[in-house]
C-alpha cells in the first residue's frame, strides 16, 4: 500500500492541474458559428452614405458587426438595427472599435442619402453601404450571406435576405456569424444576449 501512495497522489495532483487549466481555458461561443483563424474576405468595392467608396480598409482595425438588408423592409431590418442599437454601448464596451455596418441590397432605391437618414435614425454611428448587384451580390455571398428579389422594378416589390449577423475582425477577415432564433409565425432575429456573450467569448479567444 505505501508503494502506490506516491504514484497515486502524483497521478491526483496531474489530474487536478489538468482540470484546473482546461477550467481557465476561454469558452467557444455557444451560439454563434466560429471561425478561429477567420476567414479571408475577396477584395470589394461599395458605396458608403457618404457616397465614398467602401473598401477592406473600412474593415481594418474594428469588430465589425455588418448586417444585410434594405431601408423598405417591414420587420427584420428595423428590428434587427434596433436591437443592436440596444446593445451598442455594452459592445463598444467590450471593443471600442466596434462599429455597425449596414448593407442594402436594394441599390435601385437605397440611395447614400436614404441609407444615411435611415441608419441615423437608428445611432448616426451606424455605417451603410451598397453597391449595383455584380458587384454587391459576390460580397454578399462571399460572407455566406444571400438575398434575392423576386419582382424588382413593381411598386413596393420585397426582398428576401439573410437575417444572420456576420462578425468581422480587426484583420479584416471572418471570425463569425450570429444566426437569428426562428420560431414558426414569429420574425427570425438575432438574440441580442446570446450575441454579447458570445463576442466576450470571442474576443477572449483571439485575446483581444
Amino acid at each position: 500500500m505505501m508503494k502506490l501512495r506516491y504514484p497515486l497522489l502524483f497521478l491526483l495532483l496531474t489530474g487536478c492541474l489538468i482540470l484546473a487549466f482546461y477550467l481557465t481555458q476561454p469558452k467557444w461561443p455557444e451560439h454563434a458559428d466560429y471561425y478561429p483563424v477567420g476567414r479571408d474576405i475577396n477584395n470589394f468595392e461599395l458605396i458608403d452614405a457618404d457616397n465614398k467608396p467602401f473598401t477592406p480598409a473600412n474593415l481594418l482595425g474594428h469588430w465589425t458587426f455588418l448586417f444585410v438588408g434594405y431601408t423598405f423592409c417591414p420587420d427584420i431590418c428595423p428590428t434587427t438595427l434596433a436591437d443592436i442599437r440596444s446593445v451598442y454601448d455594452q459592445l463598444k464596451k467590450l471593443a471600442p472599435t466596434t462599429q455597425v455596418v449596414f448593407v442594402s441590397a436594394d441599390p435601385q432605391r437605397d440611395d447614400p442619402a436614404r441609407l444615411k437618414t435611415y441608419t441615423a435614425f437608428f445611432n448616426p454611428e451606424f455605417k451603410a453601404a451598397t453597391a449595383p448587384h455584380d458587384k454587391l451580390f459576390p460580397f454578399v455571398r462571399n460572407l455566406g450571406l444571400v438575398y434575392s428579389i423576386a419582382k424588382e422594378g413593381e411598386k413596393d416589390y420585397l426582398i428576401d435576405h439573410s437575417a444572420s449577423i456576420v462578425l468581422i475582425n480587426p484583420k479584416g477577415k471572418l471570425q463569425g456569424v450570429f444566426r437569428p432564433k426562428v420560431e414558426r409565425g414569429q420574425v427570425p432575429l438575432v438574440q441580442m444576449d446570446s450575441m454579447l456573450s458570445d463576442f466576450s467569448r470571442i474576443l477572449k479567444l483571439t485575446g483581444h
